[in-house]
């Protein structure tokens, strides 16, 4: 994978987050009921929750950002695969306890596409000695 292809690999790994983050953190409310198939009320909830999708936020520029140097901002993928996971392993255990409803395998499969993805890259850093 060249750097174009890792330069696009991370423009399109940004513009992901932030089709996330348009409906998660600006329309907080909708995503929530689409996610869990119930109203978000509770004032607090609605903050943390709007919370977390700005994180999604915060990842888009973070990619866009690595887009612009793949090899120099290695650490950011670094943090963003860790939010991945993390967030595909939350969903799960949401769907599994019968929380969250099948919707969710969208971005379950979409950022398991990226981790998968991002191995690629790392794997292909590492092979260069860049890491």
């Amino acid at each position: 994978m060249e750097r174009s292809a890792f330069t696009t690999l991370f423009l399109v790994a940004a513009l992901w987050n932030l089709t996330g983050a348009i409906f998660g953190f600006f329309n907080t409310a909708f995503t929530f009921e689409l996610f869990f198939d119930r109203g978000l009320s509770d004032p607090l909830m609605f903050a943390v929750y709007k919370g977390a999708w700005g994180t999604t936020l915060t990842y888009f520029v973070g990619y866009l950002m690595v887009s612009t140097n793949p090899v120099k901002h290695y650490g950011i993928v670094v943090i963003g695969s860790i939010g991945k996971l993390g967030f595909i392993i939350t969903l799960l255990n949401l769907y599994v306890a019968g929380i969250a409803g099948p919707v969710i395998f969208v971005v379950v499969m979409g950022d398991g596409l990226f981790l998968i993805l991002f191995a690629y890259y790392f794997a292909q850093l590492y092979k260069r000695s860049v890491v």
